[in-house]
């Protein structure tokens, strides 16, 4: 691999929390706001893990709310780099609920978010490559280009507003 390479397994990071009372809502299910929270942490983890600096979050893409998690499941969030650009990097989270009697895990949520790269006077800074290996890697990594585009896009419709 080239030297300012790094592959997406190398930003690999997993969270597990163990779902208690106090994170319920009034549906008896997980706060949406607080399942939000872990995946900005476990991004921003997974981004410093890509290239070894500070990072900020740019952008919340998409949080996707796929099912619910109630009490007493464990919560298992998987996050890697997926798409990089000259100083930020996309980040893919899968977060899923696990019965810890049987076992069985189900994906409850998906998102991507984007994190900037900064030096310690907080300008961006350039970030490595991410490179993917398997197809799976690939497949998400190629979808990367145009939720980029997309968001530069909407970014830029914002500021025409202000």
């Amino acid at each position: 691999m080239e030297k300012n390479t790094k592959r997406m397994t190398d930003s690999y990071t997993v969270m597990t929390d163990l779902v208690f009372p106090n994170d319920m809502n009034h549906h008896h299910t997980i706060f949406g706001g607080k399942v939000m929270a872990y995946i900005d942490r476990i991004a921003a983890i997974s981004a410093m893990r890509h290239c070894h600096k500070d990072v900020v979050t740019a952008s919340t893409d998409s949080v996707d709310f796929l099912g619910p998690v109630k009490e007493g499941e464990i919560l298992v969030l998987n996050a890697f780099v997926s798409f990089t650009r000259r100083t930020s990097m996309e980040v893919c989270v899968h977060v899923y609920s696990e019965n810890p009697k049987s076992g069985e895990r189900k994906l409850t949520t998906t998102a991507y978010l984007t994190f900037v790269a900064v030096d310690d006077e907080g300008r961006p800074t350039e970030v490595p490559v991410v490179i993917p290996e398997t197809e799976e890697e690939k497949a998400i990594y190629c979808g990367g280009e145009a939720r980029c585009r997309a968001r530069m896009a909407r970014r830029q419709k914002f500021k025409e507003k202000v």
